[in-house]
C-alpha cells in the first residue's frame, strides 16, 4: 500500500493530470491513484456480515426484549435495532454463537415460549458472571430461538447464516435442523412442526457452519479430529433443493497448522472432499489485553491496537496460500466469521453485559480499515462477520432497557454500504508513514493512508483511513483513464480520539457531509484520526 515517491510517479505517470491549487495554500503530501484497469473481485456484500450470539446483553436486552415489554418491540424484537439496521443493508446475520452454538440444542428454541426449557448458559462460569444476579444472560430461557431468529433476519433483511453444535450433539442432530428449516411445506414431521409455529413456508436458510472454534470450546479438536467430524455431519445432508454453503470451523489467527492439517485430512479421502465445502472461517480479534479498557488509552496505544487490526490482511494471504496447497483451484473462500476489537473489562454499561465495550473512535478506524481490506481481497474473502452486533465486543448498538444508542462503529458499516455489488479496484497509495513510539523507545512506523475503492459503472466508492491522530493528509486523488465529474464526500472525524457516543450523549460521534468540485484529478484533505468515503461520478 505505500511505495516509494520515485517509484510511485513511475508507475502512475499516466494519470498525472493538473492539479487544482491546494485547499488553504497547502501542498499535497499524499498521493492515491485508482486504477480502474486492474479489478479484483466483485465486493459481495456478506463482507459487511453481523454476529449475534446468546452471550452477555447480546440478544437479551439487546435484540430481544419481548412481546410485553414496555420498550419498543416488533413481536418481541426491539424496533430501534430493526430501523438501525434497515439502514445498513444488512446481508447476512450469524446465529447462535459463537462457543455458545456448541452446547445448544435447536430443540429447546421451538414451539410455544412458555414451555421452553431453561438451560445453564455456555458463558455463566465466566468468572464474571460469578459476580452478577441470575438471570438470562446465565440461564437461558430459549425465549429467543429459531422461529425468532428467522422473523428478526427478514424483517432487517439479512440472510441467516447458522452455526450447528458439533461438540455435543450429533449428525443426525444437524440433519434435522436443515429440516426443520428447509423441508417443503407438508413434506416432513418437521415441516409440520415448523407449521405448527406459525411457520409453513420453508426458511431456505443456505449459510450452515458446522461447529465453531473446533480447535478450543467447540471440542477441542485436532486438524485432523475435526476433519472427520466434519465428513460425518455433511455427509449426504439433506439439501431440499438448495445449493447449501457449508463453513468449516476454521483457524484462530495465525494458527497455519489448523489450516493445513484439516485440508490435508479433507483432501487425503479424495479431492472431491472439497466440492461441498463452501467457506473456511478464519477467527481474529485485535486486543489491548493489560492496556486499560475501551475508552482509556494513550496516543501509542491508539497506534498498537491499528497495527494489530492491520494484520488481517497477511492472515487473508497467508492461510490462502496454505489452502492453496490442496484446494488448487481456490474453490473454498475464506470466511471472517469473528472479528473485531476486544478490550479488558470497564466499560459495560450493565453488569451482566460480558464482554460488553464502549466503542470509541478508535474502534470505528480499525472497523473501516477492516472493511477495506476484505475489500481488497474481494477474490479470496466471501464472508466477514462481525463480532458483536450489540452490547458486545466491536458493537454496532448498545442498549439496555429503554435505552439505545449507536456507535461510531454504526456509521462505519453505513458509510461502506456503498461498496456492496461492485468490482473492487486496485490503488496505489504514497503518503508519509506515521512514526511512534518515540517516548518508549519502540520507533515504530504505520502506513499513513490506507483504503478501498469500487465502481458500478460509473459511480466511483473510495473509502479511506487516516490513521494519524494529529495531522491532516493533503493529498490528490487521480482515476488513471478517468476524470472525475462530481464527488460527494462523508467523513467520521472528531478532534479527540477517545470520542463516543452514549446514552447520555447520543450524537458526540456523527458523520458529516460535503461536497467539493474535482478539475480533473480531486484535491482532498483527509482529516486526522479519520474514516472517508467519496462517491464519485466520472465523466
Amino acid at each position: 500500500m505505500s511505495l516509494g515517491r520515485r517509484e510511485f510517479l513511475q508507475k502512475s505517470a499516466a494519470a498525472a493530470l493538473t492539479v487544482p491549487p491546494p485547499r488553504a495554500g497547502q501542498a499535497a503530501d499524499s498521493r492515491v491513484t485508482i486504477l480502474p484497469d486492474e479489478p479484483i473481485g466483485i465486493i459481495s456484500p456478506n463482507l459487511h456480515g453481523q454476529f449475534t450470539e446468546h452471550i452477555g446483553g447480546v440478544i437479551y436486552d439487546g435484540v430481544w426484549v419481548g412481546e410485553s415489554s414496555a420498550v419498543p418491540n416488533i413481536g418481541g424484537i426491539r424496533k430501534d435495532l430493526v430501523e438501525g439496521l434497515r439502514k445498513l443493508n444488512v446481508p447476512v446475520v450469524r446465529w447462535p454463537g459463537g462457543c455458545f452454538a456448541d452446547s445448544y440444542d435447536w430443540r429447546d428454541g421451538i414451539g410455544p415460549r412458555s414451555k421452553r426449557p431453561r438451560r445453564t448458559n455456555f458463558w455463566a462460569n465466566h468468572p464474571q458472571m460469578q459476580k452478577v444476579p441470575d438471570g438470562p444472560q446465565k440461564y437461558e430461557p430459549n425465549q429467543f430461538g429459531t422461529d425468532e431468529f428467522m422473523r428478526f433476519c427478514r424483517l432487517i433483511g439479512a440472510q441467516p447464516y447458522v452455526a450447528a453444535n458439533v461438540r455435543s450433539l450429533t449428525p443426525i442432530d444437524l440433519d434435522h435442523w436443515v429440516a426443520y428449516c428447509n423441508s417443503p411445506k407438508g413434506m416432513t414431521s418437521l415441516a409440520d412442526a415448523r407449521a405448527g409455529n406459525g411457520h409453513a413456508e420453508p426458511y431456505g436458510v443456505l449459510y450452515w457452519g458446522v461447529g465453531n472454534e473446533s480447535w478450543g470450546c467447540g471440542g477441542n479438536f485436532t486438524p485432523l479430529e475435526y476433519a472427520s467430524e466434519y465428513r460425518r455431519f455433511i455427509t449426504w445432508i439433506p439439501e431440499y433443493g438448495l445449493d447449501l454453503r457449508l463453513i468449516a470451523s476454521g483457524p484462530n489467527g495465525g494458527d497455519f497448522a489448523w489450516t493445513r492439517g484439516f485440508f490435508e485430512a479433507l483432501r487425503a479421502k479424495g479431492p472431491d472432499q472439497l466440492d461441498d465445502l463452501w467457506g473456511w472461517a478464519l477467527h481474529y480479534y485485535c486486543g489491548t489485553a493489560g492496556k486499560g479498557q475501551a475508552i482509556d488509552f494513550t496516543v501509542q496505544e491508539w497506534y498498537e491496537l491499528l497495527k494489530k487490526a492491520n494484520h488481517m490482511e497477511p492472515l487473508i494471504h497467508q492461510h490462502w496460500a496454505v489452502m492453496g496447497e490442496e484446494d488448487t483451484e481456490h474453490k473454498v473462500k475464506l470466511v471472517v466469521d469473528e472479528w473485531g476489537t476486544w478490550h479488558e473489562p470497564g466499560t459495560e454499561i450493565a453488569p451482566a453485559f460480558l464482554f460488553g465495550q464502549v466503542p470509541t473512535m478508535r474502534d470505528a478506524l480499525v472497523s473501516a480499515l477492516t472493511l477495506d481490506i476484505f475489500h481488497r481481497n474481494a477474490d479470496k474473502v466471501g464472508m466477514a462477520n462481525v463480532a458483536q452486533l450489540i452490547n458486545n465486543l466491536n458493537c454496532l448498538f448498545l442498549a439496555h432497557e429503554n435505552h439505545f444508542v449507536v456507535t461510531p462503529n454504526f456509521y462505519v458499516f453505513e458509510m461502506y454500504k456503498a461498496h456492496q455489488g461492485g468490482q473492487s479496484l486496485r490503488l496505489l497509495v504514497d503518503a508519509p508513514p506515521v512514526s511512534y513510539g518515540v517516548d518508549t523507545g519502540t520507533n515504530a512506523t504505520l502506513w499513513g493512508l490506507a483504503g478501498s475503492a469500487s465502481l458500478n459503472e460509473k459511480r466511483l466508492v473510495l473509502t479511506m483511513v487516516n490513521p494519524n491522530a494529529a495531522d491532516e493528509r493533503h493529498t490528490e486523488i487521480a482515476v488513471r483513464g478517468a476524470s472525475i465529474k462530481t464527488c460527494r464526500v462523508r467523513t467520521l472525524a472528531n478532534a479527540d480520539i477517545h470520542a463516543h457516543n452514549s446514552f447520555a450523549e447520543p450524537n458526540a460521534v456523527e458523520p458529516k457531509n460535503e461536497d467539493t468540485t474535482p478539475h480533473g484529478n480531486l484535491f482532498w484533505s483527509f482529516r486526522p484520526a479519520s474514516v472517508t468515503r467519496m462517491e464519485m461520478d466520472l465523466a
